[in-house]
């Protein structure tokens, strides 16, 4: 038996248990992992709250991300050996391979190894954000030097990573957070510009800085009435890459910005890229060399223990934090 967490009903953090189950029997391909941290994602609080793009059997289990180290290998499994040290690429069905226990089980083909000096922490903190970041930057708008890019929710961790991702390409990114208190860590992690959309006029301000140029990518995960300002700044044959829907307000479709500019609304998801081996393999290796040349860093927000799961969801649904919750074990 091991300790997992798991819901019984949909709601807040408080619907969340620690509870003993038996491990079920290891399918072909998969690899079992001793967990040692565990990176917390929005899509969880969803999840648990019965509004994610997946709809669990309760009870369910849920996570996405985790680093540990290999306990068992499954049946035609060649690439990992017990004791090596891995992080875990989120898979496409968090009800079907969660990732919050003190053990978990995988398909090994999302599994990455990684050396010792690469903490657990940090490892369990890389392939949401990283491979979200890169999917729609670098796979989708194909960003490059000397492109402006607008990242709303600029504090998540994937704000952060695509921050970092635009200045290894040599891109400049300007930082959307709601309000300035916000603004000084934004700059200091990397962002050119930083604009609160609350206390000024973010068309203006994104006029004045690009000047003639215009933004060619926006990658946004708020969604509503920012669709507005934000395409009427963009420069012709940009694209908006919308990956999330945070606000609670319509989205108005821009339609005289996207006929005069000709311009892309793209959603996106994460999954599109970690389902083509050859995409996701690329993104690997973009990823690992960002790490290896120091060009990507995980932010850690805060760290909370196995057991205080439920005050680490309370956290996460406050969204008061600034980079990655991870949960240790």
């Amino acid at each position: 038996m091991a300790r997992v967490v798991r819901f019984h009903e949909f709601g807040g953090p408080e619907v969340l248990r620690i509870e003993n189950v038996d491990l079920p029997a290891l399918g072909r391909g998969e690899v079992r992992l001793r967990v040692k941290a565990l990176g917390l994602n929005r899509a969880e609080t969803l999840l648990r709250m019965g509004r994610y793009i997946e709809t669990p059997f309760l009870p369910s289990g849920l996570g996405l991300e985790a680093a540990g180290f290999v306990e068992t290998v499954g049946e035609g499994v060649d690439d990992f050996a017990p004791g090596d040290i891995v992080s875990v690429i989120p898979p496409v069905s968090m009800v079907r391979w969660p990732a919050y226990g003190e053990v978990a089980t995988f398909p090994a083909r999302l599994l990455v190894k990684h050396p010792p000096s690469l903490g657990w922490v940090e490892a369990a903190a890389l392939w949401m954000q990283y491979l979200t970041a890169y999917g729609a930057l670098i796979d989708i708008a194909s960003l490059h030097k000397n492109d402006f890019v607008v990242i709303t929710a600029a504090s998540s961790s994937v704000g952060l990573a695509a921050i970092q991702i635009a200045n290894m390409v040599g891109a400049t990114p300007i930082a959307v957070t709601r309000t300035s208190s916000k603004a000084r860590a934004l700059l200091d992690h990397g962002a050119g510009y930083v604009i609160a959309s609350q206390e000024e006029n973010l068309e203006r301000r994104l006029e004045e800085i690009t000047q003639t140029k215009g933004v060619r990518v926006v990658l946004d995960a708020i969604g509503g009435p920012i669709f507005e300002p934000l395409t009427a700044a963009m420069c012709e044959g940009g694209i908006l890459i919308e990956y999330g829907g945070l606000s609670n307000e319509p989205t108005p479709f821009p339609l005289f910005n996207v006929l005069s500019k000709r311009l892309t609304l793209r959603g996106y998801l994460v999954h599109e890229v970690i389902n083509d081996q050859d995409r996701l393999d690329t993104a690997k290796s973009f990823i690992l060399a960002g790490l290896a040349s120091g060009g990507l860093q995980p932010v850690i927000a805060r760290t909370f223990a196995f057991d205080d799961i439920i005050e680490a969801h309370h956290f996460l649904q406050s969204n008061q934090q600034f980079g990655k919750i991870v949960v240790t074990l």
